[in-house]
């Protein structure tokens, strides 16, 4: 075998799809590819013309344009390109031209057939375009995790035991004892409208052991007085269609034991968090029961020690980057619930009542290990601050700490709720946001990029549902703010050169590395963030804004998919370079490094990237500044 053609095997066995394949088969490709310059500016291939070779980017970079014109790809050294026309009837769809000079590696058709026969990575590389992969490894990832497949209508061992709410505490106590059952469901006999049929039974409670015991036994309540009396009113239900890990969450978050499961509004059973056990490892369930049960500040921080070892073993089980993210929400959530509790018990009651807010990635269910604490504080209109700013000052400083201590150090930024500035009665939040939306100068976006994503987390929860609505329906009817807003969100882009290489750190610490949450997840939220407001979603969560984006109609074909996509990806990347971190006893960051990943990771981010890429170009298009 000739030196040049020992070179040229070492050369491509550098890059995907040839570097799946054998030394002894290299040396065959080398030995049996075609060699040809092309000048800057000339055409490689037009549209229609006949294909019957492979090719491969030796030197210089070629440019990939959709039969209108329009550019579809910049590809440059070790890329392959032309297999589309191959798989396609020899016809070529997207023509190629030189960018600049560039030579180019041409495999035969019919190695190229015997290649994709008997090497499946190989097979799998060309067949697939770069979309396609990065989409079907996300797939991958959700088909691989139980918890995201099963229904909980499988985990549900027996027919609901129900009472009537007209019923004494003393016979469901004696009703539950012969079932042997935790759990009473309680029902209220509603007749039909019309004159014929059955009644049916409407579920209005559900009474546990546990509320036999803190609602009855201790507070010495006659056994004789109606059930509806202590039952807890209106409980959370699911579907049985859902899945198994949303019903996880669902416990997880609203610290649930039992969860009554409906079919067409209908009880048809009820499950516990040992029937989840089968299914889950009980971590997060089971750092959330023990949160719940500290009693001190000190107790709490050696609960926290447990969090990150938490996370690592979801992504071993495989969780996907939405599973990780929520539960690490409803952990940190935890921390300050009972936080606020303690210092309740602490202070005393409040003088008036208040609603502790999360902001940021808590908030969005989107939490990672790197987190700091983004909190603020809805005020009743009858707080006084003569009167009334010792205690909250206290408070949120008594709460503060304590989410230091536990993992979750102070804003920099001073985002917190410690901070006079944010905290405000309910008319002045409305007119703070009123006036960011309608003034939208830098500082107001600056703020908006983290106070519009808000979730109430403990007292008068409800007060954050109306002021995220004020604010989704001041937005969506203010165009100079979207637009605004959308040229904030541009700020920071995905870090892809020219060439479609990757744009990373030159100097300090972190050289040759490519911040993922600033550079990827962060710029993505941002854009979302813009579309939803502008059709009025409700949701926090990024995934679940995309959703009701892509109901609206008003993204390009396939472009909402892609982002959820590209989101899911790179979400996953920074997870998996965290429980790296974890596991060496690094300090935890969003640094990755390009050079350790696989060619297919390198290219599948390379791909999200190109989404965030197109679509912060869309966004431009969609929300024109004047």
């Amino acid at each position: 075998m000739e030196a040049e053609q020992i070179e040229i095997a070492e050369f491509l066995g550098r890059y995907p799809p040839f570097s799946f394949l054998p030394e002894k088969t290299l040396n065959l490709v080398a030995a049996s590819l075609e060699i040809s310059y092309y000048r800057q500016g000339a055409d490689v291939y037009k549209f229609g013309d006949e294909i019957h070779d492979l090719c491969f980017i030796r030197s210089g970079s070629i440019e990939i344009y959709r039969r209108n014109g329009v550019l579809y790809n910049r590809l440059s050294v070790g890329d392959v390109f032309g297999q589309l026309g191959l798989l396609m009837n020899n016809r070529i769809r997207l023509p190629s031209r030189a960018l600049e000079d560039s030579l180019i590696y041409f495999v035969p058709e019919t190695l190229f057939n015997e290649l994709c026969d008997n090497y499946d990575e190989f097979a799998y590389f060309v067949e697939v375009d770069d979309k396609r992969k990065m989409n079907k490894e996300i797939q991958q990832k959700r088909e691989e995790n139980d918890l995201s497949s099963v229904k909980v209508s499988t985990l549900i061992a027996r027919p609901p035991i129900m009472i009537s709410s007209d019923a004494s505490i003393r016979q469901a106590a004696s009703v539950m004892t012969d079932e042997s059952v935790s759990s009473l469901l309680i029902y209220d006999e509603i007749a039909p409208v019309e004159d014929f049929g059955d009644s049916f039974k409407h579920l209005v409670g559900i009474l546990t052991d546990r509320d036999l015991r803190t609602r009855v036994v201790s507070q010495g309540v006659d056994l004789d007085s109606a059930v509806s009396s202590v039952m807890t009113q209106t409980p959370k239900t699911l579907d049985k269609d859902t899945f198994v890990f949303e019903a996880m969450l669902m416990m997880l978050r609203f610290n649930l034991h039992h969860l009554p499961i409906v079919e067409n509004n209908v009880p048809i059973g009820v499950i516990a968090i040992s029937d989840i056990v089968r299914y889950e490892s009980k971590n997060s369930l089971y750092i959330v029961g023990l949160i719940h049960r500290q009693h001190s500040i000190e107790e709490l921080v050696q609960v926290s020690k447990d969090v990150p070892s938490c996370f690592v073993r979801m992504v071993r089980q495989e969780s996907s980057a939405q599973m990780v993210g929520s539960a690490m929400s409803v952990i940190g959530r935890s921390f300050k619930q009972r936080l606020l509790e303690l210092a309740e018990e602490k202070l005393g009651p409040p003088p008036v009542p208040y609603c502790f807010l999360a902001l940021g990635s808590m908030a969005r269910d989107e939490q990672l290990l790197i987190t700091d604490q983004d909190n603020a504080l809805i005020l009743s209109n009858d707080y006084n601050s003569r009167l009334h700013n010792e205690y909250f000052e206290a408070l949120t400083e008594f709460v503060s700490e304590g989410l230091d201590k536990c993992g979750y150090p102070y804003c920099t930024g001073r985002i917190m709720a410690t901070n006079p500035r944010w905290r405000k009665t309910i008319s002045e939040w409305r007119e703070c946001f009123a006036d960011w939306i309608d003034v939208p100068n830098p500082d107001a976006l600056l703020n908006s990029s983290v106070f519009f994503d808000l979730e109430g987390v403990w007292g008068k929860t409800e007060w954050a549902d109306e002021l995220y609505r004020f604010i989704v329906n001041r937005a969506k009817n203010t165009p100079k703010f979207l637009a605004s807003l959308s040229r904030n969100a541009l700020l920071r882009t995905p870090p892809l050169g020219f060439f479609k290489e990757f744009v990373m750190e030159k100097d300090g610490e972190h050289r040759r590395t490519i911040n993922l949450k600033r550079r990827g997840t962060a710029p993505l939220v941002d854009l979302i963030r813009v579309h939803a407001l502008a059709v009025g979603s409700m949701s926090r969560n990024s995934i679940d804004r995309l959703d009701d984006v892509i109901k609206s109609g008003i993204l390009p074909d396939k472009r909402g998919q892609e982002l959820k996509y590209a989101l899911e990806y790179l979400a996953m990347v920074r997870i998996r370079h965290q429980v790296e971190d974890v596991e060496d006893g690094s300090e935890v960051d969003n640094n990755i490094e390009p050079d350790t990943l696989s060619d297919i990771e390198r290219r599948n981010l390379k791909e999200a990237f190109n989404v965030l890429s197109n679509s912060q170009r869309f966004l431009k298009y969609r929300y024109p500044f004047s």
